[in-house]
């Protein structure tokens, strides 16, 4: 049996990691949980939690990030499990297939991710990559706890939208839908899901909580995918939940997504919210395609073990049968001592 270490800078990575420890713990692993920053007051069941310095004295055999970065003076393989889709926020090279230099193995979702990083590999040299599916959504195919049960049933068998956005200002449409889904909500036939990223302002936060009762409840981030696996259809913008919704092949409904694609019923007035959502509950042939072409590129596991893959994958690198890495560039020494800097850790 081995020790091994999950990484987190943020509260929406808990879901991703959480997977991970039952698939460890299963495994018979000893697990330790190192989490920083906006996910410091957090919690993975099952994990030890642990200061720096204990996570530096645990030398782990590999250390899990679900984050950009992780901190590379802890012992064990790098292991990079992505922190969400690739919604094409950003360019590409300063987006999700940005080479930091700080990872040994990445373990992609889907084709659409794996064979971008696996040319960058083989340009690079200094990491590998394994498909496995992605452990957040591991429990959107095998709802062993109930959760989702639990916030479908105060629909009492109305259909059910789940509403996501995310927090970057120019994409948001929480502030511009907030009248339109306040109106929705009231008219009390469908039942709505309400979520926001947890860097949205907290007067938001406290808007959107208001609109809790009969014919709503507000979703917490840990809950989440508990809500996805719940929804019928997902009203978003740009926020990568479109694509963890798409990959069930439920239709989704985007607000001015920065890139939209065939399989999303995007608008860009507050007005045409009712028509988007009657639309999304009656698709089209030609939507349910799309939305099955897009679901299989972006993550075709849909067996709930993506952790266990991740584990395998893990297990692989650290025999050797991925073969050898090359060196680290020098980038990588820079973002090293930038990182000890950050976490305020010094010692060799």
């Amino acid at each position: 049996m081995a020790d091994y270490l999950l990484f987190a800078t943020e509260r929406y990575a808990l879901p991703i990691l959480q997977p991970l420890a039952d698939a460890l713990q299963a495994r018979g692993h000893t697990v330790g949980a190192l989490l920083v920053d906006n996910a410091r007051d957090g919690l993975i069941e099952g994990a030890r939690m642990m200061s720096l310095r204990e996570a530096v004295a645990f030398r782990p055999h590999a250390v899990f990030s679900a984050a950009n970065w992780v901190p590379t003076f802890i012992r064990g393989a790098k292991v990079q499990l992505f922190h969400g889709f690739n919604v094409e926020k950003r360019e590409d090279a300063r987006g999700h297939f940005r080479v930091r230099g700080l990872f040994d193995l990445y373990c992609t979702q889907g084709p659409a991710t794996t064979a971008p990083f696996k040319a960058l590999a083989a340009r690079h040299r200094h990491f590998k990559v394994v498909e496995t599916g992605w452990s957040k959504l591991d429990p959107l195919f095998r709802d062993d706890d109930g959760q989702a049960a639990a916030l479908r049933a105060p629909a009492a068998g109305r259909e059910v939208v789940l509403f996501a956005s995310t927090f970057t200002p120019r994409l948001s449409a929480a502030p511009q839908l907030y009248d339109a889904i306040r109106a929705q909500v009231e008219r009390g036939d469908r039942y709505w899901l309400l979520t926001l990223h947890p860097k949205c302002p907290p007067e938001l936060f406290d808007r959107y909580r208001a609109l809790a009762g009969p014919n709503a409840a507000f979703v917490e981030t840990e809950q989440l995918v508990a809500a996805q696996r719940a929804a019928d259809v997902l009203l978003a913008d740009t926020t990568s939940v479109v694509s963890e919704f798409v990959v069930q092949r439920k239709p989704v409904v985007t607000f001015r997504n920065r890139a939209p694609k065939a399989h999303m019923l995007d608008f860009n007035d507050a007005a045409q919210l009712p028509a988007m959502l009657e639309r999304a509950f009656a698709p089209s042939a030609t939507i349910r395609e799309a939305l099955r072409s897009y679901a299989d590129q972006i993550h075709p596991w849909r067996d709930g073990y993506s952790a266990y893959r991740v584990l395998a994958a893990t297990e692989a690198f650290l025999s050797g049968r991925l073969g050898q890495v090359g060196r680290k560039p020098w980038m990588a020494k820079f973002r090293a001592l930038q990182i000890r800097r950050e976490l305020g850790y010094w010692r060799p």
